[in-house]
């Protein structure tokens, strides 16, 4: 599969966030976007989640052009996406925030043993095997919010997986458990978008990666020229 963003602008009053940004994401991929604090990734990010509408520009999946910008035009495209703020409903179990916003019908059909048993097992794979998932979110620490609403992505078997900032809030065991996902999925043709401001998860995991600077595209780097020194480079403003 692949999305294809085609000169996507954007702008806020008199700030321009993307200028004309084009970019090819291929499934099978760990796609990383980089760039400094206003460089327009997330921008970018919210616009392949249909939560920002550009100006103009397209987006298109598998040659099928998005007509209308949504979070739901995102998701019936298999389009999750995990975002730096961590957004879960406090006052309903760990249960209910994994299946929040789950098709009612699809709902109904699977028993609250059986929504137990599948936040566990997911739980399980992203390293936290012993979380009470029957706890309000709200309860919990920061770390088991955000492996939360990364399970609540990984449920819906997305074809194209947008990770903005996701281990932020995770540990060494959570992120490593969170990276051999990212690998698996990989290998069965997902598409991972991954935006992260550590170097070193970016140098580990990416096979492109993206560097935008000041709304436009700088350069697309592949796996083989990865380097934190050259990627530093790329974000620096021009004339630093």
């Amino acid at each position: 599969m692949q999305v294809v963003v085609d000169g996507l602008s954007k702008s806020y009053g008199p700030t321009q966030a993307l200028d004309s940004v084009s970019v090819e994401f291929d499934g099978g991929t760990v796609h990383t976007v980089l760039g400094e604090n206003g460089s327009g990734k997330s921008t970018l990010i919210k616009a392949l989640s249909g939560v920002v509408v550009p100006d103009s520009g397209s987006i298109s999946i598998d040659d099928e052009r998005i007509r209308k910008a949504s979070p739901r035009t995102a998701q019936e495209h298999g389009i999750q996406t995990v975002f730096q703020e961590i957004l879960v409903a406090p006052n309903r179990s760990v249960i209910e925030n994994v299946y929040l916003g789950y098709h009612p019908y699809l709902r109904a059909r699977v028993s609250r043993d059986a929504q137990e048993r599948r936040t566990r097992e997911l739980f399980a794979e992203l390293g936290v095997p012993d979380a009470d998932v029957t706890a309000s979110a709200g309860d919990l620490p920061l770390l088991l919010q955000q492996i939360t609403v990364i399970a609540r992505g990984l449920l819906r078997e997305p074809r194209v997986l947008v990770l903005d900032e996701a281990t932020a809030a995770l540990g060494l065991v959570e992120r490593d458990a969170l990276f051999e996902v990212v690998r698996r999925l990989r290998a069965d043709g997902v598409l991972i978008i991954f935006v992260s401001h550590r170097m070193d998860e970016v140098v580990e995991i990416s096979d492109l990666v993206t560097v935008l600077r000041s709304g436009q595209v700088v350069d697309h780097v592949p796996r083989e020229e990865i380097a934190p020194a050259r990627l530093l480079e790329l974000m620096a403003p021009e004339g630093v």
